[in-house]
Formats: structure tokens, sequence, C-alpha cells
């Protein structure tokens, strides 16, 4: 079977222990935690038994080494993760609002991540890729956009499919260069996956009916909108679906959406129908939020099928 592939940041995530605290004055916290978008979202590929490989890089440091045994331990082909002895590996620090909100400190653009380039992209580690992931988060540098642009195009190049997950903010459409580097992804991309908001950020529709005829319009042949608690919608030419979410009790929401579009691609890609496809990302997505730590709630499908199961 062909790989499941992505590329982009890898870091460790340190956490609060409690809500409401600040990292303005000494407290607990818990961690480290591998961690990082595209990190997440291949292991929980490889987590329900499909080939999956990542691009990337860390510092050759403990917080590197903790994130490649961890990817390695549940299945992922870490051979293309570079090992850097000039720089750190990313972090991000995370508190706890409340109201369950979160606020970050990230270390991501000093770190060995940002020091993802084109040469790291080549046709022989993307070889055995049929399916390429894009995770908005990583376009933090246009030398990294560059790489980006290599992967579509030599997966594209040899028949493979590419599936997008924004992760956008406002300011980033506000540069240019950054909104030409989205719309150039969208005509590669396949299967789209935003958040409710995103969906209309990336057109120039003023609904998101309209936006999804535009997207169409590019060619993208799935949307599948992320309403968090509110479930999510799906798309197609001549289709549309809803489903609704998994009622569970939230202890940590890192990560949730990673581990939703990482089963939803893999179930398409194993051949599974959109309603099918969309139950188990939903399940994905709730077991997520169950457990603390950002990648701690990856799941197979035995614990997916046990979810769906219960009454």
């Amino acid at each position: 079977m062909e790989k499941i592939m992505t590329m982009g940041e890898i870091l460790v995530e340190i956490m609060a222990t409690r809500r409401g605290q600040s990292l303005r004055a000494p407290g607990s916290l818990a961690g480290p935690y591998a961690s990082g978008a595209p990190a997440i979202f291949i292991d929980q590929v490889a987590r329900l038994g499909h080939p999956a490989a990542i691009i990337g890089c860390v510092g050759d440091d403990d917080f590197g080494w903790l994130n490649i045994e961890r990817l390695q331990r549940d299945g992922v082909d870490t051979s293309a993760i570079s090992v850097l002895k000039t720089a750190v590996t990313g972090s991000a620090f995370v508190t706890y609002r409340l109201d369950g909100e979160r606020d970050f400190i990230f270390n991501i653009t000093n770190s060995a991540s940002a020091q993802l380039q084109p040469a790291h992209v080549s046709a022989a580690a993307l070889k055995d890729c049929s399916h390429f992931h894009v995770m908005g988060s990583s376009l933090f540098s246009f030398r990294i956009i560059d790489a980006m642009k290599k992967a579509i195009e030599i997966v594209k190049g040899q028949g493979g499919m590419v599936s997008f997950d924004p992760n956008i903010r406002k300011e980033m459409l506000r540069i240019g260069e950054m909104r030409e580097a989205l719309g150039y992804i969208l005509e590669f991309t396949d299967i789209l996956l935003p958040s409710g908001h995103e969906v209309s950020l990336l057109t120039d529709a003023a609904d998101e009916a309209g936006a999804i005829d535009e997207l169409f319009a590019k060619g993208v042949k799935e949307i599948v909108v992320k309403r968090g608690p509110q479930g999510c919608s799906y798309f197609a030419r001549g289709a549309r679906l809803e489903v609704a979410a998994i009622a569970v009790e939230e202890l940590d929401p890192t990560g949730a959406g990673d581990c939703f579009g990482a089963t939803f691609v893999t179930c398409r890609r194993l051949g599974k129908g959109p309603e099918e496809a969309l139950r188990y990302a939903n399940a994905s997505g709730a077991l997520a939020v169950r457990a603390k730590g950002p990648m701690e709630g990856t799941s197979g499908f035995a614990q997916l099928d046990a979810l769906l199961a219960q009454p």
C-alpha cells in the first residue's frame, strides 16, 4: 500500500497543569509531549494501520528524539526527518483560560523546523507517496512554502492526491505572497478540510454556499467543514452530508482537528464512503479531546469502533 505523507513542524508541547494558570509566574507544568500539527496528523494515520511518513527537521536534542521515537513507535516512517546539530527542536508552552480557551508561546520560527527547505524534498523521499497532506500552520516561511510546492508537484506528477487543512489566520491573508501561496495550493487540492470560518476566508464569496461553489470551480473535489461541537458538513458536487459530533467531556482540544482530518483522509484512502469516513473522523476527534497532550489521543480502529458502538 502506498504511503500517506505530510511535511512541516515537529515540536514539543509543555502545558500548564491547571486552568487560569499564567506563565508570568512560576507554576507546575506537564510535558514535554510530542506535537506539531503535521506530526499529530501523520501519527493518527499510522495508528489506523496505513503506511505513513513525514518530512521535517528537528534538533539533535532530547525534544527531537522524543518526537522521532514516538512517531516510530506508532508506525510512522521517520527516514525523511533531518536531525540538525545546528538548531534546536521547536516548542510550544500552553496555558488554559478559565473558559477553556488556550494561549500559546511558540518557538518555531527560530527552531529546526524553520530550516525545512526545498533541498529536503526529493522524488526519492516521495516515491511511494500516493497522498500528500498540507497543514496551513506549516506555511510560516517562504522557504517552507517553496518546499511544499515542490512536494505537491512531485506527488501530483506521479498521479497522487493532495489534501489541505488551511488552519489560517486573517493576518496571514494580508501578506500578498501568502494569499498567492494558498491559492497555489488550492489549485492542486483534492480534499479540503477547513474549520467553519475558513471557508469564506479562502474565497471571494459572501457566504458559505458561494464559497463552496467557488472552491469546486477551482478543482477541489471534496470539502469537509469542521464545526467542533456542532459536528461537520461534507460537500461534493451534487452531495451534502451533515454528521453530528459525539458528545464527550473535553480535557484538551489540542490536536483534535488534526486527528479528525487524518482519520477522514485515511478512511477515504481505504475505500470507505463519505458518511462512514465522517463518523470515524468524528470519533477520532472525540477521543483526541479526552486525552491530555496533543498526540496522546491518537487512536486505532478498535478504539474508534468501541466509541461508536456506545449507545
